[in-house]
């Protein structure tokens, strides 16, 4: 069945008009990403800066490029950026963290630690565990995965406007072959 050109009109102006009201709602969503991503990115750099969390200098006691390869490009920087975070959380909070108690983590010393209370080392391996790996925890989900929320928003915004520049072309098309 072959459409009149009355009805290739009304489905040209449909087409349209959701392609261009699409294309608005695109544009908001994109803006509100783009928000998202300048906030979370100015929040995690703002809040990581303050702690003053550096990496140690290159050549430094415990910080050789033999144990700490893929570290060495971030010697003697602070500590301001998601990739930073995880790189300090899993690459030098996180191998330090291994060698306190042979591997174990805070859980399973602290169990050890309820059964000996007087025994010192396991005390201390305790309070070192929480410590570590509290910090670890807080990089890793404030710095890395805030962070890495954040530069995903961006990516949207960008999909986002990008999406919606197109919508409206193709919405303003539909609806100047209305008129044609």
């Amino acid at each position: 069945m072959k459409k009149t050109k009355a009805q290739k009109q009304v489905t040209n102006e449909v087409y349209g008009t959701l392609s261009l009201v699409a294309a608005v709602v695109l544009f908001i969503v994109g803006g509100l990403a783009l928000w998202a991503s300048n906030f979370t990115t100015t929040m995690v750099k703002t809040e990581l800066s303050a702690q003053k969390v550096y990496f140690p200098e290159k050549g430094s006691e415990g910080f050789d490029a033999a144990t700490y390869p893929e570290l060495q490009q971030y010697a003697g920087q602070l500590v301001d950026s998601p990739a930073k975070a995880e790189a300090y959380a899993n690459g030098y909070i996180g191998r330090h963290l291994e060698k306190i108690a042979g591997g174990k983590v805070y859980s399973e010393v602290s169990t050890e630690a309820k059964k000996d209370p007087t025994n010192v080392k396991l005390q201390q391996q305790k309070a070192s565990l929480f410590q570590g790996e509290t910090l670890r925890g807080i990089l890793l989900t404030s710095g890395y995965g805030f962070g890495t929320v954040g530069e995903i928003a961006g990516i949207a915004a960008i999909v986002a406007f990008i999406t919606s520049g197109m919508l409206a072309i193709l919405g303003t098309i539909f609806l100047f072959k209305r008129n044609a």
